[in-house]
């Protein structure tokens, strides 16, 4: 071992020991990633490929076919302002969609009723190719890094050794990453517990930007707000009881709808903000475990999702279904939203092990416009992707020989500008704890009562340094909240020291009296 290392140093596999777990390398503390991020490459690939076939994340799913249909503006402005992305610009028009929906943690056949966020992955089949916004149903996140992902996963799942399910791993994690305050205050009232797929909210979690004609950029989050079904979560007990029943009611219930002719419909909304840093807010847009306020950032209207026809085959279609944050079509960009950066590279890096090298060429995950690469060969290769009238000898480019040719601009390019340092740090504004407080502050009150208990029945399993971490978080967000949960622990701790006491004396008064 080198100098100051102890049997319990992190490193990664190569033995180099790790001094900073918890931060990416970035260009300034809000910049790019770089690709030369070793660590995390490492860490994030090797994550990728835990878990053979199914999804690592997201497992349990359903899904089903549909269309956007755009509105044609974005609330009373003309859309080409701010993106001039096809899809969006003509009244009426209509692109083929494909939704998945899923639990995130539990595997392939776990009860969709369990406490966990929802996947909401939309394919959208445009005519300039596919775009896939990969979200959930909340609108932020526990992490704000993609270094800390794996480790919030692996926290979340059973024990290594015993592969039971154990709250105080959970826990250990977050009362050690403060900014999950805000998303457990989610997770663990109702909204952790969609009553279904089609009457919970989709969000793309992550600040994506907007591109116009011009190259101006402005940054965006997109949500999908359910319309004619309405939303509706459900209580702890409620969810017990249907648990007792059927360990697939999400998917019974969507499916059945469809098949009725009970179509979900969601309206597809946007927040647009300038893109700068925004000094006048105390949090940091760019960072996915913070809501924009939408007093100030109004949800705008841009169209409707429908959804209308069942898969015909679920594995083809539900569990081959690839997605990534990375497939993007003109008129859109990312942001410099750390996680959004590592979750474009992990994503795509997951289909190409989980499904194979030439998954873009199932039906389901194909564009419905013709494709011309150079791309060849691997894997599985059905077909070759060649535009007519190309000389079959030739797949690189440049060529003078009837290769490929480069397209013409549509637009002009966004080029954001940089001039920082490349660094390892967090954030400056990070404000992990106001807006959990607002939330909190937010819910009804048996919304509020269901956090508690949740959240008391969750910690009581755990050690004491933990469950004083987590009360500070809650306290720091709202010193009622933590007061709450600090006073449930203290019954509960009360209750397994007396049930404790009866047992011992139970078995004292045994071993006296043979009889």
């Amino acid at each position: 071992m080198g100098d100051g290392e102890t049997e319990t140093t992190l490193t990664n596999r190569q033995g180099h020991p790790i001094s900073d777990n918890q931060n990416v390398r970035t260009v300034g503390n809000r910049g790019p990633t770089t690709l030369e991020n070793y660590h995390f490459l490492e860490k994030i690939t090797h994550f990728d490929r835990e878990r053979i076939p199914e999804r690592v994340v997201h497992a349990r799913g359903a899904g089903a076919h549909g269309y956007f249909e755009a509105y044609g503006k974005v609330g009373d402005e003309p859309i080409a302002k701010y993106t001039r992305a096809k899809l969006f610009q003509e009244p009426g028009k209509r692109t083929p969609v494909f939704v998945r929906f899923s639990t995130v943690v539990h595997g392939g056949h776990s009860p969709e009723t369990l406490r966990d966020p929802r996947g909401f992955a939309v394919k959208f089949y445009t005519e300039d190719g596919n775009w896939d916004l990969v979200g959930n149903n909340l609108k932020i996140f526990f992490i704000r890094d993609p270094l800390k992902f794996p480790d919030m996963v692996h926290s979340f799942r059973p024990d290594p050794v015993t592969n039971l399910n154990d709250p105080e791993r959970m826990f250990d994690f977050l009362s050690l990453s403060p900014e999950a305050t805000h998303m457990v205050t989610f997770v663990f009232s109702p909204w952790g517990i969609p009553a279904n797929y089609r009457q919970m909210q989709g969000s793309g979690v992550n600040t994506y930007k907007w591109v116009n004609q011009e190259g101006q950029a402005v940054l965006v989050k997109y949500h999908f707000e359910p319309l004619k079904q309405g939303i509706k979560n459900l209580k702890q007990s409620e969810a017990d009881e249907i648990q007792k029943v059927n360990y697939s009611h999400a998917t019974q219930d969507l499916y059945e709808a469809i098949e009725r002719g009970d179509y979900p419909e969601w309206e597809f909304c946007v927040q647009i903000m300038s893109d700068d840093e925004h000094p006048e807010l105390d949090f940091d847009p760019l960072d996915p475990t913070k809501l924009w306020p939408t007093d100030k950032f109004p949800f705008l209207p841009v169209g409707k999702m429908v959804l209308n026809k069942n898969p015909d085959n679920y594995f083809a279609e539900v569990e081959q279904a690839a997605f990534g944050t990375g497939v993007l079509v003109d008129g859109l960009d990312f942001s410099d939203d750390k996680l959004l950066q590592g979750r474009t590279f992990s994503y795509s890096d997951t289909q190409r092990y989980r499904v194979g090298t030439n998954y873009l060429q199932l039906p389901i995950n194909a564009p419905k416009k013709h494709v011309a690469t150079n791309q060849r060969d691997g894997q599985m290769t059905y077909f070759v992707d060649q535009a007519p009238g190309q000389n079959p000898h030739v797949n690189y480019e440049p060529s003078s020989l009837g290769g490929l040719k480069e397209a013409a601009e549509s637009g002009k390019e966004h080029q954001p500008a940089y001039n920082a340092k490349l660094v390892r740090q967090k954030i400056d504004r990070t404000n992990d704890f106001a807006q959990a407080g607002e939330t909190y502050r937010s819910f009804e009150e048996w919304e509020r009562e269901e956090l508690i208990s949740n959240l008391v029945n969750a910690l009581k399993v755990c050690r004491k340094d933990i469950q004083d971490r987590m009360i500070d978080h809650f306290t720091k967000a709202d010193p009622d909240y933590g007061r709450r949960v600090a006073e449930g622990l203290a019954q509960a701790n009360a209750a397994s020291a007396a049930d404790k006491a009866v047992n011992k004396a139970e078995r004292m008064g045994h071993e006296a009296d043979p009889y």
